[in-house]
């Protein structure tokens, strides 16, 4: 099947956007090499908090200068933040000192200025610095010592949990958003009036660990909403701009009865790509990143293809549950720390192992590995110098479907040493294809084998 993005509106699409500078040579060597003489041979534990400080919005660079170095072997422990928070910064930001550091916005002053990759003085659309080109909040980006092109870079999830409320009415909770957005499959396919509407919906989770659901506790309808710069936002397209709940009708009854499985994980967490200095956040590629596949989180392993030196990896846009094609645009959005330990495989290392010639994002489980497709397997060297507007407007299942299965392919033919013939039989009575979201621009699949279908 053919899905045609050609006639969609995307609110944080550019228009025909030309990134500057395409192609550079900028590299983190000049401020890492001293970081990382003076670690330790053993393997440490680092703490990354998020702040104004620590997080970068909206992108992904091979020009972001490190915010921790570490060693192959290392655990971080890395808070994350929502970039929904101001959908009610009464439950989400304030009281939080971090939180409030990233989301300050006074008039000619915020906290962390660009948000996205487009230009600082938002010449396009006059939205705010970056443009709203890109949207997630990013906690990094980290410097993995002896990191090169060609090695490959493994992140084990050891642990998340939720980031609780800073409000002290709230105690023990910790909340989250869910919108349906304009960027959102279903946003012209409406059957209920008014049409077309943009539809927030707060949920509330246990922060304590004792409760293993979330609940809806209010939705609403996004209206026009004036920034502290004096811009109008008349659809939600530019992160983190503050609403004012006096503008807004709140609906109480809302999912009533329902309970949410919650299953935490990193929406975004990926490596720095090669081919730009600025990468909007919202399309996946062969760096990771914006993948938002459920299965990242607690018990997971990420294997990513390093594309510069450091690999400068990043985690940020946590959520809490999400179902496969987060249809209407997001998961619930909600604040996250994790524990995580990264390993790194030297390029000369990988013969006879899953990760020989690997060149895409990798999942391993305790009972499964998990490849990701994608409409373009890498849409910054595929679509040329535009890739980062094209995306938006060339996405489609089938191509997301066809790179999986060919993925897979690679995958039980290397790994497996199975014929052509064999693996496409295996691939169609053993593995699970499945559509991992259709609203990040670079649509994707993926493609997955359980470990106990295969030799040993």
């Amino acid at each position: 099947m053919k899905c045609d993005l050609s006639e969609r509106y995307h609110p944080r699409m550019p228009v025909r956007l030309l990134f500057a500078g395409l192609i550079s040579t900028t590299s983190a060597s000049a401020w890492s090499q001293d970081a990382c003489d003076v670690l330790s041979d053993s393997p440490s534990h680092h703490q990354l908090a998020a702040s104004a400080d620590t997080v970068h919005w909206g992108y992904f660079s091979k020009a972001q200068e490190p915010r921790l170095h570490v060693q192959s072997g290392d655990f971080i422990t890395i808070e994350t933040l929502t970039h929904h928070a101001n959908d009610d910064a009464s439950l989400m930001v304030e009281g939080d000192p971090g939180a409030e550091s990233v989301f300050h916005w006074e008039k000619g002053n915020k906290g962390v200025d660009r948000r996205g990759a487009g230009p600082l003085d938002a010449s396009i659309h006059g939205r705010g610095a970056g443009e709203g080109f890109g949207v997630h909040i990013l906690t990094g980006p980290v410097y993995v010592c002896g990191a090169e092109p060609g090695d490959i870079l493994e992140v084990r999830i050891l642990d998340m949990s939720p980031r609780p409320s800073g409000n002290p009415e709230h105690e023990g909770k910790t909340f989250g958003s869910n919108v349906a957005a304009a960027w959102g499959f279903h946003y012209n396919d409406l059957v209920e009036e008014p049409k077309p509407r943009e539809v927030i919906t707060i949920y509330e989770l246990d922060a304590t660990g004792e409760r293993d659901w979330a609940q809806a506790v209010y939705s609403y309808r996004w209206t026009p909403q004036v920034d502290p710069d004096g811009v109008t936002h008349e659809l939600i397209d530019y992160p983190g701009v503050p609403v004012d709940h006096s503008t807004i009708s709140k609906n109480t009854e809302v999912l009533e009865g329902v309970r949410i499985p919650v299953r935490p994980h990193f929406g975004t967490l990926g490596v720095a790509p090669r081919e730009a200095d600025f990468v909007d956040s919202i399309p996946p590629g062969y760096f990771g990143g914006n993948i938002d596949n459920w299965r990242i989180g607690k018990g997971g392993t990420m294997y990513y293809p390093v594309a510069v030196e450091g690999a400068l990896l990043s985690a940020g846009d946590p959520h809490a549950a999400q179902g496969d094609s987060e249809l209407a645009g997001t998961a619930i959005e909600t604040s996250m720390t994790g524990l995580v330990q990264v390993v790194l495989h030297k390029a000369g290392d990988t013969a006879g192992s899953p990760l020989e010639g690997l060149d895409y994002p990798l999942l391993e489980t305790d009972t499964e590995w998990v490849v990701h497709g994608f409409s373009y397997s890498n849409y910054l060297d595929e679509l040329g110098d535009t890739a980062q507007s094209d995306i938006y407007s060339k996405s489609s299942i089938d191509n997301a479907m066809r790179d999986a299965f060919r993925k897979m392919r690679s995958f039980l033919m290397t790994t497996q040493s199975l014929s052509e013939d064999e693996a496409i039989s295996l691939m169609s009575v053993a593995a699970d294809f499945g559509v991992t979201q259709v609203v990040d621009g670079n649509w994707g699949v993926h493609g997955i084998i359980r470990k106990q279908v295969l030799p040993e």
